[in-house]
């Protein structure tokens, strides 16, 4: 039998870095799409549809990236291509997005840029994340896998932070937090910007620094003969053969991904109206006068920059707690512990309602987040063996997928169900749901066995 090699930290660094500039670009993204879409003129209420396009790219584009991906080998490598063909498209989608309302269209116009930018947006950074989580399942050993995963989460939380602090920045340097109606302020169109420029830079350094095994290595020390890795096998018989960490880990995921779906869409403007004191308008839709936050108000721009400062202090629970993990002499234990925490973070926010107390709430919500970018894949590369690991990887991004897409169709109707009953800050409920969802997932854990396939 020949072991795959233990490698220097810095190879497991360099697999990984590109992974900085790609989550910069996410949590852009992340923090940002929902402010985009109301300071366009979107009902809140309606916001939960538009998260519907990104998860719906991903589950297409990740398994399309891990299957052709493992029958690929170019000079430049197996996934490298694809990493690089996606961030070249991210870059142009993140000079385009932010402007969707500096173009002199109408409304309904801006929405549709909007939502095509997002979808191109959402489609690239998946085609460019996904080989940096083969990359790890394709070089690095058993032993290492767990380090590996922990510098990538670590990687990954790094980026987010700079991606949620450069609105906050940029307007603290004196760049205008506010703009017409219908217009992106500039703090948020320059973010995507040098956004766009790091993202580019870090992907030609781990182009240049990583060099993937060729075929013959790769199959030497995956145990993949020659036959084998001729072998075409369909989707479907795949998922049968699957092991069974593939489908109980991804039980897991549907909660975890679910809760910070919501955190992602809701978050804006619970901040805004639990402690901002955001003002709210008259305005009709679909035939019914609702109160709806005014985004265009100083306070609800305040308070989403302010929502980009707790995603960064997330984000630094993410980078403390990745440092964490690893020491637990049980990484199912590690699991339980960081849901929980995570858990304990989304549902104290509806209790909270000092802007810098939240700062509790958000590191706890750190702790999951640094769990559910490491340990999934530690588990499920373990249990793979055999030539389509891409293909596995691609197909469970379904996992991620899929919560998004339910919590993201269920969403408006739960807040609208919540607005009618009366309640005065319905997004701030779905946060309090968000946290049962984790600590559900939590419950989950032990059903989990490893084995190999």
């Amino acid at each position: 039998m020949n072991s795959m090699p233990d490698l220097s930290f810095s190879k497991l660094w360099n697999i990984s870095f590109g992974f900085f500039g790609i989550q910069i670009a996410y949590a852009l993204q992340s923090a940002n799409i929902s402010r985009i879409f109301s300071t366009l003129g979107a009902d809140p209420h309606s916001l939960s549809y538009f998260w519907i396009l990104p998860p719906l790219m991903g589950i297409i584009v990740q398994p399309i990236v891990g299957i052709f991906s493992d029958k690929t080998w170019t000079r430049f490598g197996r996934r490298i291509p694809y990493l690089f063909i996606g961030a070249v498209v991210a870059v142009f989608v993140m000079f385009m997005l932010p402007n969707a309302g500096s173009f002199g269209m109408s409304v309904q116009t801006a929405m549709i840029f909007g939502l095509a930018s997002l979808m191109f947006l959402d489609t690239s950074i998946n085609m460019a994340m996904q080989p940096f989580k083969m990359m790890v399942g394709d070089m690095v050993n058993e032993k290492q896998k767990g380090l590996a995963y922990s510098i990538q989460s670590f990687l990954c939380n790094a980026g987010s932070l700079a991606g949620y602090l450069f609105p906050f920045i940029f307007a603290m340097i004196g760049i205008s937090n506010v703009a017409p109606q219908g217009v992106i302020p500039d703090s948020v169109i320059y973010s995507f910007y040098i956004g766009a420029v790091i993202l580019i830079l870090c992907v030609i350094y781990t182009t240049l620094k990583v060099k993937e095994y060729p075929p013959q290595i790769y199959n030497l020390y995956h145990e993949i003969k020659e036959e084998e890795s001729s072998q075409k096998a369909g989707i479907l018989k795949l998922l049968v053969n699957a092991p069974t960490t593939f489908w109980t880990v991804g039980i897991i995921q549907f909660f975890c991904w679910m809760a910070f779906m919501f955190m992602w869409t809701y978050t804006n403007g619970s901040i805004a109206l639990n402690s901002f004191d955001a003002p709210v308008i008259n305005t009709v839709i679909d035939g019914e006068n609702r109160l709806v936050l005014n985004s265009q108000s100083e306070e609800y721009q305040e308070a989403a920059n302010w929502v980009g400062i707790l995603f960064a202090v997330q984000a630094i629970g993410s980078v403390l707690w990745s440092t964490v993990i690893p020491l637990f002499k049980k990484i199912t234990g590690a699991y339980v512990l960081s849901l929980i925490l995570g858990g304990i973070g989304f549902m104290s926010v509806s209790y909270i309602h000092d802007k810098y107390m939240l700062f509790i709430s958000f590191l706890l919500i750190g702790c999951a987040w640094a769990a559910m970018l490491a340990i999934p894949f530690t588990l499920l590369t373990n249990s793979l063996k055999g030539g389509h690991l891409g293909t596995y990887l691609g197909l469970f991004n379904g996992t991620i997928c899929v919560p998004q897409i339910v919590a993201a169709s269920l969403g408006g109707l739960i807040l609208k169900a919540l607005t009618e009953e009366g309640c005065v800050a319905p997004e701030v409920e779905m946060l309090f749901l968000a946290g049962i969802f984790l600590i559900i997932g939590a419950l989950c854990v032990s059903f989990i066995k490893i084995n190999k396939n």
